[in-house]
C-alpha cells in the first residue's frame, strides 16, 4: 500500500462518500489511487479549487458530515483558501488536501513549491503537511478529530508527491466513526452554571433569546423549541441561526441584527432586560456593532467555546456546553420548579412585532414597479417552494432580504448564507454541494450579478452531473452593496462600482442550464414556478432594483 491508497481507504474508514476537487501533476498519484481501487468514494471534478471548497461546506452544512475537497500544489493551494476560512469561521468541518512538491526537492525552487502549512496555519483549526507515508493514516485521524470535536472548525493536510507514492502500513487503516460526523462528542454543562442561568432567566422582567448557528450544528432545534414554550419566551436568531426554531413559530420574530433585522426585530431586542445567547459568538452584526442589546443588559451566554464568553458583554452566567444539551439541562431544571416557572409574555410581543414588520414588507412586496424590486422576488419564490426546499443566498443583495422576509417555515438548515467572510461568488457552488449531500430535496442559490460573475464556470459542472438546481441572479449592473454604502456614509460619491449588464440567462443557457430573463413584476411568479418545477438545472435572471435605492433591512442606510 502507498501513501495515496492510504489516504483514500483512511476517507472511507471515516465515511466520506464524496470529494470536491480539481486535478494537477502533484495529485496524480492520488488520482491513480481513486481510479484502481474499488472504494464508494465519488469524486466531483469541479472547475475552480475555491468553488470545491465552498461545495464540501454546503455539504457539511446539511449533512451533518464532515466536507471533503482536493485541490494541487501552488495556484491550487492558493484558490482553496477562501473556502476554508469561511468555513473554519462559520465552524463547519471541511478537510481540504492539496498535494504538494515532493519533500527533497523542497528549497531547489521545484515549480509550485509553496509553503503550505504557513499558509494554511491562519485560516484553520488544525493543519500539516504529511511528510512520511507512513504517517498518512494518522495525521488523516488527527485532521478528523481536530475537525469535528469541541467548536468544529476546517483542516489542511498537505500531501508531496512523494509522501503519496510511499509505503504505508495496511495494518493503520482504522478509524473513529464519531470523528465523521459532527459535534463529535459533545460535552454538557457543569450543573451550577445551569442552576444560575435559570435563576437568571427567572428573575428577568422580560428576557428575549438571540439563537445562533451553533444551536443548529449541535441539532438543538427540539430542545430550543420547548425551552421557548415552556417560559412563553421571545427568540430571535442570527442569520446563521436561521433555522433553530421555525419563523412561523408564534415566539419567533426572526433575524436581528444589521443584516436582515428590521426596527421592529431591534427593538424588541432593547425591550429586554436579559438576552440569552445561545450557540452564537455575540459579533458585530449580531449585536449591530455591540449596540444591540445595550451595553448593561444582563446577560447570560451558552456555547461550546469558552474563549466568546464575555469578550464583548459583561456576562452574568456563562454555560459552557453544546447548545442541545445544554437547552436539555435547562428544561430538566424547570422541570423541577413546580409550576412557579412564569411565563413571560413573548408570543404577544412578537406578535405586534411581526406584525409591523410583514406590514411594511408587503407594502414593498405587492409593487408593480419596475426594475423589480428584491421584496417582490423574495415574496413570489416563498410563494412557489415548498417548505423544505433548502436556500443559499449570497452576500449583497440576496442576503439581507431572504434574511429577513423568506419565513422559514421548519426548523433545521434549510437557508443559509456565508457570513463569516461574505466572499462573493458563494451560493452557487455551495448549492451544489447541497445538492450532492441531499438530492432529494429542491435547492435553490440566490446571488447577484457580481456574485455569478465569480463562479459561472461551475454551470458547467452543475449541467454535467445534472443537478436540478434553480439559480435566480438578482441582476442591477453593480456592486449594490458597496454603493448603497457610498449613498448612505459617503453623500452619493460612488466611485468604481457599476458595470456593464450581461445577459445572465444567455450565459446559462450557453452552458445548457434552462433559462428566463424577467423583467415585469406580473410575470415573475410563474416564471418562478416554471424553474422550480422543472427537473433539471434552471436559471432565473430578474432585472432588479438595485440596493442603493431599495430599502433594504440593513440598519446602516436604514439610518
Amino acid at each position: 500500500m502507498n501513501g495515496a491508497e492510504a489516504m483514500v481507504r483512511m476517507l472511507e474508514a471515516h465515511g466520506v462518500r464524496h470529494i470536491f476537487g480539481l486535478c494537477g501533476d502533484t495529485t496524480l498519484p492520488l488520482y491513480d489511487a481513486l481510479y484502481r481501487l474499488d472504494h464508494d468514494i465519488e469524486h466531483i471534478l469541479t472547475r475552480d479549487e475555491r468553488c470545491a471548497a465552498y461545495m464540501a461546506d454546503g455539504y457539511a452544512r446539511v449533512t451533518g458530515k464532515v466536507g471533503v475537497c482536493e485541490g494541487p500544489s501552488g495556484g491550487g493551494a492558493t484558490y482553496i483558501l477562501p473556502g476554508l476560512v469561511e468555513a473554519n469561521e462559520s465552524s463547519i468541518p471541511v478537510l481540504a488536501i492539496t498535494s504538494d512538491v515532493g519533500t527533497r526537492s523542497r528549497g531547489h525552487y521545484p515549480l509550485t513549491e509553496l509553503d503550505q502549512e504557513g499558509l494554511m496555519r491562519p485560516l484553520t483549526k488544525w493543519n500539516a503537511v504529511i511528510n512520511h507515508s507512513d504517517a498518512v493514516p494518522d495525521m488523516v485521524r488527527t485532521a478528523f478529530r481536530k475537525m469535528t470535536t469541541g467548536r468544529p472548525g476546517a483542516a489542511h493536510l498537505g500531501f508531496p508527491i512523494d509522501v503519496q507514492r510511499g509505503p504505508a502500513d495496511p495494518d493503520q487503516i482504522w478509524a473513529d466513526q464519531a470523528h465523521g460526523a459532527f459535534p463529535a462528542y459533545p460535552f454538557g454543562p457543569d450543573p451550577a452554571q445551569i442552576e444560575a442561568a435559570v435563576e437568571a432567566i427567572l428573575s428577568a422582567r422580560f428576557p428575549v433569546i438571540v439563537a445562533g448557528g451553533g444551536t443548529v450544528i449541535a441539532r438543538g432545534e427540539t430542545a430550543l423549541r420547548s425551552f421557548v414554550e415552556a417560559l412563553d419566551i421571545a427568540v430571535a436568531t442570527t442569520i446563521s441561526g436561521q433555522g433553530t426554531i421555525a419563523e412561523s413559530h408564534p415566539n419567533c420574530v426572526g433575524v436581528v441584527g444589521s443584516n436582515g433585522g428590521v426596527p421592529a426585530t431591534r427593538e424588541l431586542v432593547n425591550k429586554a432586560d436579559l438576552v440569552i445567547f445561545i450557540g452564537c459568538r455575540a459579533g458585530s452584526v449580531t449585536t449591530e456593532l455591540w449596540r444591540v442589546p445595550k451595553k448593561g443588559t444582563r446577560i447570560v451566554h451558552i456555547d461550546s467555546d469558552p474563549e466568546v464568553m464575555a469578550s464583548s458583554y459583561k456576562t452574568e452566567v456563562a454555560v459552557v456546553s453544546d447548545a442541545r444539551l445544554a437547552l436539555e439541562a435547562l428544561n430538566a431544571a424547570l422541570t423541577t420548579r413546580n409550576g412557579s416557572v412564569p411565563g413571560f409574555g413573548g408570543a404577544a410581543a412578537v406578535a405586534k412585532a411581526k406584525d409591523r414588520k410583514w406590514s411594511e414588507f408587503q407594502q414593498l412586496a405587492a409593487s408593480a414597479e419596475r426594475p423589480i424590486k428584491p421584496e417582490r422576488t423574495i415574496a413570489d419564490l416563498r410563494r412557489v417552494l415548498d417548505d423544505d426546499a433548502i436556500l443559499v443566498g449570497d452576500p449583497g443583495t440576496p442576503c439581507p432580504y431572504i434574511s429577513a422576509f423568506y419565513e422559514v417555515r421548519t426548523s433545521g438548515r434549510t437557508l443559509f448564507s456565508n457570513r463569516a467572510h461574505g466572499a462573493l461568488g458563494y451560493s452557487l457552488s455551495a448549492a451544489m454541494g447541497v445538492q450532492v449531500g441531499l438530492p432529494g430535496k429542491k435547492v435553490v442559490a440566490l446571488m447577484g450579478d457580481g456574485s455569478f460573475g465569480f463562479t459561472c464556470g461551475e454551470l458547467e459542472t452543475v449541467v454535467r452531473k445534472s443537478m436540478p438546481i434553480t439559480f435566480i441572479v438578482f441582476s442591477n449592473s453593480v456592486y449594490g452593496w458597496i454603493k448603497a454604502g457610498q449613498r448612505s456614509g459617503f453623500e452619493e460619491r460612488y466611485f468604481s462600482v457599476d458595470f456593464s449588464r450581461t445577459d445572465h440567462a444567455a450565459v446559462a443557457a450557453a452552458f445548457g442550464v434552462k433559462s428566463w430573463k424577467v423583467e415585469d413584476p406580473e410575470q415573475l411568479q410563474g416564471v418562478l414556478k416554471e424553474a422550480v418545477a422543472h427537473d433539471g438545472p434552471t436559471l432565473v435572471d430578474v432585472i432588479s432594483q438595485p440596493l442603493h435605492e431599495a430599502k433594504a433591512p440593513v440598519s446602516e442606510w436604514i439610518a
